[in-house]
């Protein structure tokens, strides 16, 4: 083994593994606790409708069967809801299973791909398992992708770039023209994949969406998931819009059965309950303006979110107040892993969850001020 250790990549083994938050039974075990608030992985917090629940009771019985290797009745779906050919349409085992793979089949050893920073940590770890190097543009002043000085940075080893639109984890976006006139600019020999994890949830006005572009950009992805607004994320369902060709070569080179019976039946069902989609996005707007005006009494400055998580500045080390949190059985995401020191990411919760957890944040500010 000593041989085949060695022989493992530099650039894997300078990686560090990505560490998602505790979970809500680790947080109970180590602390004792009874009643757990989870706000770190972006979860929707009415999960999927009773109409998906439904369906994968029903589908459990068939689980001893492979599923469909080519998801034609979700791809059917998803053709019908974008007015898109199938053959655009790419489904994956998450988001995360679409990016190891699009990295896998476009870099070469020494290529380059931008991103800003900070953003979805996945990147960086998806381009350099694979030899690539991730190129890191620091955000603009308003917590936005700064377009002119990711643009500055292409050179001939750039093979992507990364835009992720709303931007996790600050919540910002990019309109429709910024993007547009981004890719009139950008070479078609660089893929643009912008990352619309959480589309479902903007409210701003002329908001990106790209599908009616896939035809004029042979160099443009769009990545979308159900794992956020449709309440999904146990399930692992994931997919991209793109060219054909490039949706052909992920193709040859994913799993069998990359998708499972239950996430394909699920992911269907959630398109068709578009009233409990709606619900979602009206909590998620309530709830977040809730939020705003509890930062703006305890006179924390927070960064307005299109997502259904948000930044927010607590003036003490992010390590300190996640740990005060859980010990006080609520889950954040510190932003130390940002590089945004005295941040917390807060996931947007129901009224209850939310309520319990700025009680809790209340008390460890009180004893940051003792």
């Amino acid at each position: 083994m000593k041989k085949l250790i060695a022989g493992i990549p530099t650039e894997i083994k300078e990686m560090s593994r990505y560490r998602a938050g505790k979970s809500i039974e680790e947080v109970k075990e180590e602390y004792g606790l009874k009643k757990i608030v989870k706000l770190a992985s972006n979860e929707n917090p009415l999960g999927p409708s009773i109409q998906v629940i439904d369906v994968i009771q029903s589908e459990a019985k068939n689980v001893c069967l492979y599923p469909d290797s080519d998801s034609r009745e979700l791809k059917t779906a998803l053709a019908d809801k974008y007015q898109l050919a199938e053959n655009k349409i790419f489904l994956g085992n998450g988001s995360d299973e679409i990016l190891d793979l699009l990295m896998t089949l476009i870099l070469n050893p020494g290529d380059e791909v931008i991103q800003a920073d900070p953003a979805f940590i996945k990147y960086e770890l998806a381009v350099k398992s694979r030899g690539g190097s991730s190129v890191k543009v620091p955000l603009a002043e308003d917590y936005r992708h700064d377009l002119q000085a990711m643009e500055a940075e292409i050179n001939d080893n750039t093979k992507a770039i990364f835009i992720c639109n709303p931007n996790n984890p600050t919540g910002t976006m990019l309109d429709r023209e910024e993007i547009e006139n981004f890719l009139e600019r950008v070479s078609d020999e660089i893929l643009i994949i912008i990352d619309q994890a959480y589309q479902e949830y903007i409210t701003a006005s002329a908001p990106f969406d790209g599908i009616e572009l896939l035809d004029k950009y042979s160099n443009l992805m769009l990545m979308r998931t159900f794992s956020k607004a449709y309440g999904l994320a146990g399930m692992r369902i994931g997919y991209a819009l793109a060219d054909p060709e490039l949706i052909d070569y992920l193709n040859r080179i994913r799993g069998p059965f990359n998708v499972n019976r239950l996430a394909q039946k699920a992911a269907v069902a959630a398109l068709e309950s578009e009233s409990h989609l709606k619900t979602c996005q009206d909590l998620n707007n309530r709830e977040k303006q809730f939020l705003y005006n509890q930062f703006a009494e305890l006179g924390l400055e927070y960064i307005e979110t299109e997502s259904n998580f948000m930044m927010v500045n607590t003036e003490m080390p992010a390590v300190e107040v996640f740990k005060k949190l859980q010990q006080r059985g609520v889950i954040i995401r510190p932003g130390h892993q940002f590089g945004m020191e005295n941040w917390i990411r807060v996931t947007v919760g129901n009224r209850a969850d939310n309520e319990f957890f700025i009680r809790n944040l209340k008390k460890v500010l009180a004893e940051r001020d003792e």
